[in-house]
């Protein structure tokens, strides 16, 4: 029997029907797996965040910090007090991006980089040695970094915004090459020689040269065009398309942005200055606005866990003025959050207070360990405070109390409890002792116990660290991995876990850069 014409059209109809469809399966494969640049979708806007000695122990504390204890006081942030049998976690803003990696931060010299080392690799995508800066182990090979790429290649915009001094190691990552992170003036040179765009944050290292015999970068940037701002008001009158480097108008230890804990009333904070750098750098090119927290990295060399978390939080904060900027052009935007290297060795959970963690004993710490110093020691110092005198601004500023005989027996200076124990008290005198004579020789046994730190501050630091259930086992950098969150477009490309230099070379391939 022969097909009937109708029945041949039939078979052919269905034929082409399956292939139709598998072509649209393949095809929706092909889109899926194809990488966000490929599709058209290159992001336009970039956002790098560096949270400077910020590892997965300090992001998590800050969020256990902004949340509640078990048994007890709740939500720092939002300064309800809801009873509660079982603690919970509060949550960083970029907590909630919907990809998550981890980088490992080797450099050439060390398990354990530094910032320039570390900044180095994720701007370049090379290795070097601690303390230079996009420079090869040979410190004579200079390499471009994706800011210097961008700029040249595309036509972006860039911002540098850092809580530390402008030319530190990781902002001076964004521009600078040299083979000493400690030549100050030279990179304060580069600063202005790049071009870049927005600059803000604490106050230039070293602006004149040490020798008071060339011109301050200042001066040099006004001449190169850049409007330079002190002072807030000078900072909010910028408009879009100006050329700035704003210097916070207050300043704290090293000539840096105040730890945000001990920032005041109307001081700006760094979401602030990012809020700023958006509107001076918005453009139809494109931009490149590294943020870097790095003050989070000083408290931590400090062992002061309550500065540390403070600034944690504010970088957080910062981050949501790019998420409200990713809400208005989500297809052309990513941000990134991550980290140069760990600091601190920061454990959360200690020996003494077993399982339980007592983050509410941290909210009585109402000072940075380096405003402590640089407010209350050196006053001691100058007039011979006395021991007891010296214990009423512990009591006020850390809520330490001395030991109570009744308090001991009531336990109540134990779980977090403020009272002091005889062994904890004894601490606090010998330190004061020793900070009072003004010996700063450390044997290795001292240097275990102070660092190179006033002794009486950071004894007071570990003290109620100790007490709320956390701690530190160093005063330097560690080999810990560091997380890296990625939200819009292109943030696929960071999940999963890898080195820092495949920042830089994921940032390349998604901005179609050439690399050098």
């Amino acid at each position: 029997m022969t097909k009937g014409r109708n029945d041949e059209n039939s078979e052919e109809a269905g034929r082409s029907f399956f292939k139709l469809l598998a072509a649209l399966v393949l095809g929706i494969t092909f889109f899926a797996l194809t990488p966000a640049h490929a599709k058209g979708f290159t992001p336009k806007y970039i956002f790098l965040f560096i949270g400077d000695g910020m590892s997965y122990p300090q992001v998590q504390s800050a969020a256990y910090y902004s949340g509640k204890d078990a048994g007890g006081i709740v939500d720092v942030v939002k300064q309800s007090t809801n009873p509660a049998d079982s603690p919970e976690a509060g949550s960083l803003s970029f907590m909630a991006f919907p990809v998550a990696g981890s980088a490992q931060t080797y450099d050439a010299t060390s398990f354990a980089p530094d910032s320039a080392s570390t900044a180095t690799s994720i701007l370049t995508g090379k290795k070097t040695h601690s303390s230079s800066i996009n420079v090869d182990t040979t410190k004579k090979i200079k390499f471009r970094t994706i800011a210097e790429q961008l700029k040249a290649q595309k036509g972006w915009k860039i911002g540098v915004l850092s809580t530390v001094n402008l030319n530190h190691a990781t902002p001076a990552a964004m521009y600078a090459h040299q083979a000493s992170r400690k030549s100050n003036y030279p990179i304060g040179l580069e600063l202005v020689a790049s071009g870049f765009d927005y600059f803000a944050g604490g106050a230039l290292m070293e602006p004149q040269d040490k020798n008071s015999d060339k011109t301050s970068i200042y001066d040099l940037a006004k001449q190169a065009g850049y409007k330079v701002a002190f002072t807030q008001k000078d900072a909010g009158a910028l408009k879009n398309g100006d050329k700035a480097i704003v210097v916070a108008e207050t300043l704290a230890d090293e000539n840096a942005m105040s730890y945000d804990e001990d920032r005041r009333s109307g001081e700006w904070a760094l979401r602030d200055y990012v809020k700023k750098g958006i509107e001076v750098l918005d453009n139809k090119k494109g931009f490149f606005m590294m943020v870097e927290g790095g003050k989070i990295d000083w408290a931590c060399h400090a062992n002061d866990a309550r500065s540390s978390i403070a600034d944690t939080l504010a970088l957080s904060d910062a981050v949501k003025e790019a998420v409200a900027f990713y809400n208005k052009h989500p297809k052309e935007t990513l941000i990134l959050v991550t980290a140069d290297h760990e600091t601190g060795g920061l454990t959360i959970g200690f020996a003494g207070t077993d399982y339980n963690l007592f983050f509410r004993t941290l909210q009585n710490q109402k000072i940075s360990y380096a405003k402590f110093d640089s407010d209350y020691v050196a006053s001691y110092k100058k007039n011979g405070t006395s021991f007891d005198d010296v214990m009423k601004d512990v009591t006020a500023l850390f809520g330490l109390m001395a030991p109570d005989a009744a308090a001991h027996n009531a336990g109540k200076d134990k779980n977090g409890g403020l009272y002091l124990t005889d062994y904890e008290y004894g601490r606090i005198k010998s330190a004061y002792e020793k900070t009072m004579n003004g010996d700063k020789t450390r044997s290795q046994q001292e240097y275990e116990l102070y660092g190179n730190y006033e002794p009486l501050t950071v004894t007071i630091t570990h003290i109620i660290n100790s007490k709320s259930g956390i701690g530190f086992t160093s005063y330097s950098h560690t080999g810990l991995p560091v997380p890296v969150f990625a939200k819009g477009t292109g943030q696929d490309s960071f999940t999963g876990y890898y080195d820092n230099t495949d920042i830089y070379k994921k940032l390349a391939s998604l901005t179609d850069v050439k690399q050098d």
